[in-house]
């Protein structure tokens, strides 16, 4: 035992259980955010439920179409409850319900129950009677109604919601596209005409005429979107719901309508994939309750991207004047503290400092000098994706500053005195030589950096992150990235969700997926930067042979 001792055979041991448990503990908390997360996506069937009456007053049974959430205990109740999720908000007075399992309830799966996924107002579950639309014959317009009983009559919904949602389509793009150019073309004249009636007549006069055009175009789109409004509202669903009532449901409001009890394995797959793909390309709806994360994901990823691009530079320039050039002098030595002490400031501190530095000194006076036909309406003097980009790069540089020295500190000094006597110039050598072996140690830096920003959330509330911003800062109209929009975060959208949701129910597994999906993100980039950083150090590992 003592020769196994001095050996330090328990301190290895030690150290693998260490390790061990770690690994364990980060394997079993991803696992538990993904099973949690993608649970969520798979069809649930739809079941009926009849509950008895209570009342001898109202001997009728109450009846509901529901789906099974999970099981639990009320407080101050020892007996075992379901929740149900009822749906039908806008139709019903509650939308969960806590069953008892001795509630003697009667349970049924009919196949022909429908899911609706809406665009407001939640799921509805009920069951289909007919389907409706106009068709114009021979100048004149006829009601079309197939009853749920026909052959033809899940064919006939499926073809009318695509030529629906292909309506929407051409709207959203009318309105992102054709609208957004007149609105901005518009916003253009009435800054000039601000100062062009003071300087000169004639261009006043063009500008004015000019406007009249562009508002003549801006009303004769409006009524061609207006139209297009009015035939994607035409089509109409009859649904019946299980107490009996009958409610007509617009297709355009519709986002898909499925039939879960009536699904194979093979299907329900198919809309699970359907599902986490909707989820990662759809825009939130219902307060972040439902729908997808596009915005947020795509808003993390210019907003990182926009981040590394500033904060590379600053963070390699910074280190290799503390290395190369300061020396140990005084100077260097309080620039170095001072990296250090900015490692260890709460992020929030960053935030404040955005706020009052980036946006309202620099910002305001930018919009001062360069948007002052603007004002009072702030161009540059409020959050947006600039300052969250500068704020994150400010937050992340002692980081890739440290990274960086160690790097240039591991560079033999034989190398540069090699080159030096090679007849090479010192920025020659510091740009053929030391700066390429360095390179493994600046995307490690970056590595760093990617994984702290895109976990962030306390600053980014301050800078430019928000609730919702479902136009994108980068996008086809010109100037294409929009650094003055605000942007949507995952880690943002995680605590909106989790705190701020008004149905935690709807939000809880969303926020799961949400996590899952930021976790794989950050994987992703860093994956992506070691990558690079491992042919660049193959590809320079001659000279550390030599």
């Amino acid at each position: 035992m003592k020769k196994w001792t001095e050996g330090g055979q328990p301190w290895i041991w030690l150290s693998a259980g260490a390790l061990s448990c770690a690994l364990i503990m980060l394997l079993g908390t991803l696992g538990w955010i993904a099973a949690q997360g993608l649970h969520h996506f798979w069809p649930k069937p739809i079941y009926q439920l009849e509950l008895p009456a209570t009342d001898a007053s109202s001997p009728r049974a109450l009846s509901f179409l529901a789906q099974p959430l999970r099981s639990g205990q009320v407080v101050d109740q020892s007996q075992d409850e379901q929740l149900w999720r009822l749906g039908n908000r806008d139709l019903q007075n509650q939308e969960y319900l806590w069953l008892p399992k001795s509630a003697g309830a009667e349970f049924s799966r009919p196949e022909n129950a429908l899911r609706i996924e809406r665009q407001a107002w939640g799921d509805l579950f009920g069951f289909a009677q007919a389907l409706i639309w106009q068709e114009t014959q021979e100048d004149t317009r006829q009601e079309q109604r197939v009853p749920a009983e026909a052959a033809e009559f899940w064919s006939s919904l499926q073809t009318q919601l695509r030529v629906t949602q292909a309506l929407q389509q051409q709207i959203r793009l009318l309105e992102r596209r054709e609208m957004g150019r007149l609105n901005q073309q518009l916003e253009q004249i009435r800054r000039q005409l601000r100062t062009s009636a003071s300087h000169d007549p004639d261009t006043h006069a063009a500008l004015l005429t000019t406007q009249q055009q562009l508002l003549h175009d801006h009303e004769r789109l409006r009524l061609y979107l207006q139209n297009l409004y009015q035939q994607a509202a035409q089509p109409q669903l009859e649904i019946r719901l299980a107490q009996g009532e009958t409610h007509a449901l617009g297709l355009d409001q519709i986002l898909r309508i499925t039939r879960p009890n009536a699904l194979s394995f093979i299907e329900k797959l198919q809309l699970y994939l359907h599902n986490i793909w909707a989820f990662l390309t759809e825009n939130p709806r219902e307060a972040n309750t439902q729908g997808g994360i596009f915005p947020a994901l795509y808003g993390t990823l210019v907003m990182v991207l926009l981040m590394t691009l500033l904060v590379t530079p600053f963070g390699v320039l910074a280190a290799i004047y503390l290395h190369e050039y300061a020396g140990k002098s005084l100077l260097a030595r309080w620039i170095r503290i001072s990296v250090y002490n900015l490692a260890g400031i709460p992020s929030i501190v960053f935030g404040v400092f955005g706020l009052g530095f980036f946006i309202y000194l620099v910002g305001g006076q930018l919009d001062q000098w360069l948007f002052a036909d603007a004002l009072p309406a702030p161009t540059l003097g409020t959050p947006g994706l600039i300052w969250v980009s500068l704020t994150l790069a400010l937050l992340t540089l002692p980081v890739v500053i440290v990274a960086t020295e160690e790097g240039l500190a591991r560079i033999p000094r034989s190398l540069r005195d090699g080159s030096l006597a090679l007849g090479a110039t010192p920025a020659e050598t510091l740009w053929r030589i030391i700066l390429p072996l360095a390179t493994p140690a600046m995307l490690t830096g970056l590595i760093l950096a990617i994984a702290r920003a895109a976990g962030e959330v306390a600053p980014l509330m301050l800078v430019g992150v928000v609730k919702l911003a479902p136009t994108l800062p980068l996008d086809d109209v010109f100037p294409y990235l929009h650094l003055d929009r605000k942007i949507m975060h995952l880690g943002y959208h995680i605590f909106d969700a989790s705190f701020q949701s008004p149905d935690p129910e709807a939000a809880r597994p969303l926020v799961y997926a949400t996590a899952l999906v930021l976790i794989l993100l950050i994987l992703l980039l860093n994956l992506s930067a070691i990558r690079i950083r491992h042919h660049l150090r193959e590809r320079y590992q001659r000279f550390h042979n030599l």
